[in-house]
C-alpha cells in the first residue's frame, strides 16, 4: 500500500491550497484517515482526522478554515486549507489506517512521503 500526497506550494497569508492523498495497492477497507503537519524544529501534529463513517475532527488552529473530507471510491483523503497563515508552514503527511485483505482483519498504518505548504506572510 502507498499514499501519494499532492497539492502543496507557495501561498500568501489569507489564500488557499487543497491537498489530496490517494492511497493504492492492495486495499480491502480504510479506516481512518488523517492529515498531520510537522513545522521545522517541532513535533508532528495532527491536524484533522476523518473516520470511515464520516465523522471529522480538527486541532483548535485548524478549525473554521480546514476541511477534510474523503472519496472512498478513489481512496483519497482531501484538506481543504482557506485563510491560510504563516504558521500554517509545514510539511504535512497523509496517515491511513487500512485493511488490505478481506480474509484478514488486520489493520495496518501508512504515511505519506510529505508535502511542503509555505505561506508566505
Amino acid at each position: 500500500v502507498q499514499l501519494e500526497e499532492t497539492g502543496g506550494g507557495l501561498v500568501q497569508a489569507g489564500g488557499s491550497l487543497r491537498l489530496s492523498c490517494a492511497a493504492s495497492g492492495t486495499i480491502f477497507s480504510i479506516n481512518t484517515m488523517a492529515w498531520y503537519r510537522q513545522a521545522p524544529g517541532k513535533q508532528r501534529e495532527r491536524v484533522a482526522t476523518i473516520t470511515s463513517g464520516g465523522s471529522t475532527n480538527y486541532t483548535d488552529s485548524a478549525k473554521g478554515r480546514f476541511t477534510i473530507s474523503r472519496d472512498d471510491a478513489k481512496n483519497t483523503v482531501y484538506l481543504q486549507m482557506n485563510s491560510l497563515k504563516p504558521e500554517d508552514t509545514a510539511v504535512y503527511y497523509c496517515h491511513a489506517n487500512i485493511r488490505p485483505f478481506g480474509y484478514s482483519t488486520s489493520k495496518y498504518d501508512y504515511w505519506g512521503q510529505g508535502t511542503q505548504v509555505t505561506v508566505s506572510s
